[in-house]
């Protein structure tokens, strides 16, 4: 095999610096030899052609990227969302960032696919002006969402697309589409004026993935901004965090649904808030604990109380979840990106505006019989 003599180092160095991975680490992980690498670095041929589109894979890049001349920056190469959340938590980790770009390249995939299909009829993401006060901002969202009085995960996501909003839930197994189990970070939000998009961890409850979307989604009205959270966000009492929290807590809870609970009703032991609160939980797919903030706020909750169960809950052990059932593979991608996403996808396919190999790529690389298993499955419904 030839060896390459026009790679540019520079930006093997930069991609390595801007993922936090030595050579040693870019070699291991792309099964190439470190001599061969050190070969590159120092000008040298070294890399042949296939193992170089293997380390533009592993970074995210293109092979012409690392064959142009010049030095790479973050200006140039990253998006100003991207450099948004880079700069908002200090160390996210490399398969954190790819995941990160891998969503910024499917949310251009499907704008290009819509322009191909000429939907003219496509959502625009275009909010109603809302008032400052983050309260009636909630309760003018939830208009504009048109949320009935029972939702799940499912209808939310379904009324955020309908706006113009792409909705993506990362995988519960390991993959490419997975956050890293070892990130404390719940989701993320890319604001763009004609499609953001919002990124909510898979995780073992329902309820949380609904408030993480709305927090979000609190990001992207109230403050027209790219996002990215972790728990200790989900939190806090102060700046526009505590605004995404409290426009969370109202939407999902308006003060009308408080009237169901009824406080005579309630437990003494905290143990049991669970139990007492489960039906308004599981009608509205929120936990007791976005409910009990609910009461907290409105007076209705001693803080004590509400802090009582906090401490009580943090102390319960959940057993994992798995690595997710692949047994229905093929329906991974209505999981991972939503309805409104894979339809365009298959739109195009069924209109020979793209292949099945490249139909395969922007659905989470299905096999073509998951592919064509995943077409009978939407002819079904």
């Amino acid at each position: 095999m030839e060896r390459l003599q026009s790679v540019n180092p520079e930006r093997i160095e930069w991609c390595c610096e801007d993922r936090d991975v030595s050579l040693a680490d870019l070699a291991a992980d792309t099964n190439i030899a470190l001599p061969t690498l050190e070969k590159t670095m120092a000008g040298e041929p070294g890399v042949t052609f296939g193992q170089l589109r293997r380390i533009a894979e592993y970074f995210g890049r293109g092979v012409l990227f690392f064959l142009e001349q010049g030095p790479a920056t973050a200006e140039l190469v990253h998006t100003p969302q991207f450099r948004t959340l880079a700069n908002q938590k200090i160390g996210l980790s490399p398969k954190l960032k790819s995941l990160i770009e891998r969503v910024e390249k499917s949310r251009e995939i499907y704008l290009t696919l819509q322009e191909d299909l000429q939907e003219d009829a496509a959502p625009r993401f275009a909010p109603p002006q809302l008032p400052r006060d983050v309260v009636r901002a909630a309760a003018a969202i939830r208009r504009w969402l048109g949320l009935g009085p029972e939702n799940d995960f499912t209808s939310y996501r379904a009324a955020l697309q309908a706006k113009g909003i792409l909705v993506f839930r990362s995988n519960g197994y390991n993959g490419k589409w997975q956050i890293p189990k070892d990130s404390p970070v719940l989701g993320f939000a890319l604001y763009d004026d004609r499609c953001p998009v919002i990124v909510v961890r898979k995780e073992r409850f329902e309820t949380r993935q609904s408030f993480t979307l709305m927090h979000e989604l609190g990001h992207l009205v109230l403050h027209r901004a790219s996002s990215i959270d972790d728990a200790a966000d989900f939190h806090s009492n102060e700046g526009h965090e505590r605004e995404a929290n409290m426009f969370a807590g109202h939407l999902l809870v308006p003060a009308e649904f408080l009237l169901e609970i009824n406080d005579q009703r309630r437990p003494r032991g905290v143990e049991e808030y669970d139990g007492w609160l489960r039906p308004q939980s599981e009608k509205w797919t929120v936990s007791t604990e976005v409910i009990l903030r609910r009461l907290l706020d409105s007076g209705r909750l001693t803080a004590d109380k509400y802090n009582e169960y906090r401490a009580w809950r943090d102390r319960q052990v959940y057993a994992e979840d798995g690595q997710g059932n692949r047994q229905y593979r093929h329906r991974e991608p209505v999981h991972i990106f939503g309805d409104g996403y894979v339809r365009t996808v298959l739109d195009s396919l069924s209109g020979k505006r793209i292949t099945l190999a490249r139909a395969s790529t922007y659905l989470d690389n299905l096999k073509i019989s998951d592919l064509h298993q995943l077409e009978r499955f939407y002819a079904r419904i």
